[in-house]
């Protein structure tokens, strides 16, 4: 009996966003239709209805932007309160309600690819074992006797063969494809914004701030208010394989969490290709200073030394002198980046390099007052 495969495929809707200074519109969705992968080719079918989902919303929202001019001495961080501990809510509370359906086409595109993947290993699986026939039908020499045998065999395998090609292709086209339209001075903004990212990256040390809390200086006899948790981590442009976007996205690695993939419109906090949330880009806080450290450890390359401080102090500077050894300590100045929202999110990073710290934080308010459509103060 002849071999015959037949797979409906559902075409994902493509993501357009408009950016604009008035603000930011996007629409979602595509005319019903699916596609029939089957021996005797491809077939498209627009009578079949598969996803209705049209979502055409404005995204701009009342958050202001964070005040940059806030002193880091006295701000009190936004921590979730679990022993000072820095870090986001479940990443599946986080995602905004006007993100709802970009999240859906994304989790289509993961379950289509997934589905697609099966079904191409079960055909490779098929086509393996239709050769080991086929050899086997010489073999025991009926074949040789009954020629419609091997040759039923052989269009078996050339069906196999083109359902495999066809499955290849169904796969790489399982993502969402998003159009951005810029209007030209957006589009020289966030390439500032992508500019100063690109130089932030080249920080001699990058830190995710995952716990806080203050301390008695009184008791340690230290000049240190507050101690700080911290791991190393990285920022790159990198993107997502279900987003094709036509560039890469600005990632932040987290430490104990879900890394933030930063879009021209919207955010993506990944966990997983299952478990993951879409921010609306200005729905997010950023607020970017700086902080007075005092490094016992080696100082990064690109970090300025702005005062110097004791191992054991009293309250007005000077030293204790009724520690033996009571040595000098570097305060350095390093960069500060606190981005959260009000569904959950709540990052915190140390940056080595002030400077570079301070430049993305400008590009960054600059161009999301411009997507708010609003004027920056």
């Amino acid at each position: 009996m002849a071999w015959s495969y037949r797979k409906r495929i559902k075409l994902i809707p493509g993501v357009h966003l408009n950016l604009s200074k008035s603000g930011i519109s996007t629409s979602i969705g595509v005319r019903g239709a699916s596609i029939t992968v089957g021996k005797s080719g491809t077939f498209l079918n627009t009578s079949l209805p598969v996803l209705g989902l049209h979502n055409r919303q404005r995204l701009s929202g009342p958050e202001p932007p964070s005040d940059p001019t806030s002193s880091p001495s006295d701000r009190i961080l936004p921590l979730n309160q679990s022993r000072g501990n820095i870090f986001s809510s479940d990443v599946q509370e986080i995602t905004s309600q006007n993100m709802q359906g970009v999240k859906e086409v994304l989790l289509l595109a993961h379950q289509q690819r997934k589905e697609l993947n099966s079904d191409l290993l079960k055909t490779k699986a098929s086509l393996g074992g239709s050769k080991v026939k086929l050899v086997i039908s010489y073999l025991l020499i009926y074949g040789l006797i009954k020629r419609s045998i091997p040759e039923q065999i052989k269009s078996d395998i050339e069906s196999q063969k083109e359902a495999i090609a066809q499955l290849q292709q169904a796969v790489e086209d399982s993502y969402v494809a998003f159009e951005i339209d810029f209007d030209q001075e957006l589009k020289e903004r966030y390439q500032k914004l992508v500019d100063s990212f690109i130089q932030l990256t080249g920080c001699a040390k990058i830190w995710d701030v995952t716990g806080a809390h203050h301390q008695d200086r009184k008791t340690t006899r230290s000049s240190a208010s507050r101690l700080v948790e911290k791991r190393e981590v990285r920022f790159s442009l990198k993107s997502l394989p279900e987003v094709k976007l036509g560039f890469d996205a600005l990632c932040f690695q987290n430490a104990n969490g879900a890394d933030l993939y930063i879009y021209p419109s919207f955010v993506i906090m990944y966990s997983s290709k299952t478990n993951f949330a879409v921010i609306g880009l200005d729905e997010l806080s950023l607020s970017q200073s700086y902080v007075r450290f005092v490094e016992r450890d080696a100082i990064p390359r690109d970090t300025k030394i702005i005062d110097k401080t004791w191992a054991k102090v009293n309250k007005n500077g000077s030293p204790d002198k009724r520690f033996k050894g009571n040595h000098q300590i570097p305060v350095v100045r390093y960069g500060e980046l606190i981005l959260n929202t009000t569904t959950g999110l709540n990052e915190q990073y140390q940056l080595s390099n002030y400077e570079f710290t301070e430049a993305f934080g400008n590009a960054f308010r600059d161009y999301q007052a411009a997507i708010r459509g609003t004027k920056q103060r």
